[in-house]
């Protein structure tokens, strides 16, 4: 009989990835599809789940994960510490929900303590440093990663790092009085499709995309 690791944190268990793919080999995959909104091919490479506007091949059998493209790629393997485990646990865990529309900061959501500790922080500060005085410049990245643009700040973006679960991510330009200010939300739906180290891990991949030169 298998052992698997598995932690538990924040009240959610925690799946190690051997566990996540064992799991996932045995669901079926028309309801995976019309809960996590993705598609399944077995000639295809298995699911296809779009992240920022690609789509990335899950494999439940090869237990192997493959990107359409060199940024999807990347984000397999330059930040496979964040995006690996938060897919797998995105397709085991989402729900047929829609979008509510209504946003939240990290620290507004029922596990928002997370994002307090200093491990834990999220890159923001140095988005807004970037493109500071750069709307452009932000809102031309965001749409490298399929960004939809937004009417919030003085740029804003919605990001979809996985179907149900969109990030806004808004700039506030340098000005003469005060430095540039940038604000990750999330739609108050997400903690009903990932637990929170996961959300931070989408949360992380959506930065470092922006961050990413």
């Amino acid at each position: 009989m298998r052992r698997f690791r598995s932690r538990r944190r924040w009240g959610v268990l925690m799946l190690g990835e051997a566990q996540a793919w064992e799991l996932l080999a045995a669901r079926d995959p028309q309801e995976v599809c019309e809960r996590a909104a993705v598609g399944f091919s077995a000639e295809g490479g298995g699911y296809q789940v779009p992240v920022f506007g690609s789509s990335i091949a899950v494999d439940p059998v090869a237990r192997a994960m493959t990107g359409s493209c060199e940024e999807s790629e990347l984000t397999l393997t330059k930040n496979a510490y964040f995006s690996r485990l938060s897919i797998l646990h995105y397709l085991l865990g989402a729900q047929k929900i829609p979008v509510s529309g209504r946003l939240l900061k990290p620290e507004e959501l029922k596990t928002g303590q997370f994002y307090a500790q200093g491990s834990h922080l999220l890159p923001i500060d140095r988005i807004a440093a970037r493109f500071s005085r750069d709307p452009v410049g932000f809102a031309t990245q965001a749409e490298r990663f399929g960004g939809r643009p937004q009417s919030f700040g003085d740029v804003a973006a919605e990001l979809s790092p996985l179907p149900r679960v969109p990030v806004t991510l808004i700039l506030w330009q340098e000005d003469d009085e005060f430095p540039a200010r940038c604000s990750l939300l999330f739609d108050d739906t997400c903690e009903l499709h990932l637990p929170a180290d996961m959300l931070w891990s989408v949360a992380m991949l959506c930065a470092l995309a922006m961050l990413r030169h």
